[in-house]
């Protein structure tokens, strides 16, 4: 059966598509049943159901592996406001406003040393 598809309509084009997909999804369950009875066949020759089968083929699901964080370790301070000795900065990132403050009024970073 030859069919001129060059000759078609768009909405003739589109209705012989979806015919087509729905003989291809029957065609598919006929042949996943078909299958599916062989191998019942295939199975019951060997005494067998194809649920048991099917049981023992299934592998067990292998966990992932995570690794271990590692827990961020704390600097040690290495500088301190002279006014406040509560704020400290460990030297690393960015300068914080008072050790800048400090440093443009005339002190040296090594007499704000800890």
């Amino acid at each position: 059966m030859q069919i001129d598809l060059k000759s078609m309509s768009r909405k003739e084009l589109e209705k012989h598509l979806k015919d087509v997909q729905k003989a291809l999804k029957s065609a598919r369950t006929r042949d996943q049943r078909e299958a599916r009875k062989a191998a019942e066949r295939a199975a019951a020759e060997f005494g067998f159901s194809l649920d048991e089968l099917s049981d023992e083929t299934k592998k067990p699901r292998k966990t992932r592996k995570t690794k271990a964080k590692k827990s961020k370790s704390v600097s040690k301070p290495m500088y301190a406001n002279p006014d406040d000795k509560g704020q400290t900065w460990t030297g690393k990132g960015r300068h914080p406003n008072w050790f800048r403050e400090a440093v443009s009024k005339g002190a040296t970073p090594e007499s704000l040393k800890i």
